[in-house]
């Protein structure tokens, strides 16, 4: 068995970029108990994220997003955490997730992006209701908007024409994580 040493990782990156699907991957490569930050929120409210957006407000969702976030980096080790594409957007959150864990950001271009969420438009509210042809000025608008985010992570993987194997295996590699 390798060793391993104690840490959190948290994924971070624009809806689309991998998060979910990496830090499942990386979680089980490594041995590390996997948290996913939107249904960590759904669980503690009862509701799903489109729910909560609807029902209570963006401004509902960021402070109690902030609250199980700031939870979920001072009670786990060994975790890999997948967090909301706006996370580290809002209140001092990349400085907290800075602080605690080892952040990666996962780096993906808006041609990529867009390919991706064209085909997953019905299941992200957030872009739903955006025809596919403006799809990738949103994408752009919105990356402009959160790369000074994006860009204070510790370490920053460019994941295009990249499988999933091989940005885990550059995440483990550059955390050296496995001896």
């Amino acid at each position: 068995m390798p060793k391993i040493r104690t840490m959190l990782i948290s994924l971070l990156g624009y809806m689309g970029s991998g998060k979910s699907h990496i830090s499942k991957m990386l979680s089980q490569k490594i041995g590390f108990d996997l948290m996913d930050l939107d249904t960590e929120i759904a669980k503690k409210i009862g509701m799903s994220v489109l729910e909560i957006f609807e029902k209570k407000g963006e401004i509902f969702f960021r402070k109690e997003e902030r609250e199980v976030l700031e939870n979920l980096l001072n009670t786990t080790e060994n975790t890999v955490i997948s967090l909301g594409g706006g996370t580290p957007a809002y209140f001092n959150n990349m400085e907290i997730i800075n602080e605690k864990s080892e952040s990666i950001f996962l780096r993906t271009s808006v041609k990529t992006l867009s390919e991706r969420l064209l085909k997953q438009k019905n299941r992200r509210p957030l872009i739903s209701k955006i025809s596919d042809e403006n799809l990738p000025e949103f994408i752009a608008k919105h990356l402009f908007e959160r790369n000074p985010f994006y860009n204070k992570a510790k370490i920053t993987i460019n994941s295009d024409d990249k499988t999933a194997e091989q940005i885990c295996e550059e995440i483990a590699s550059r955390l050296k994580i496995i001896n």
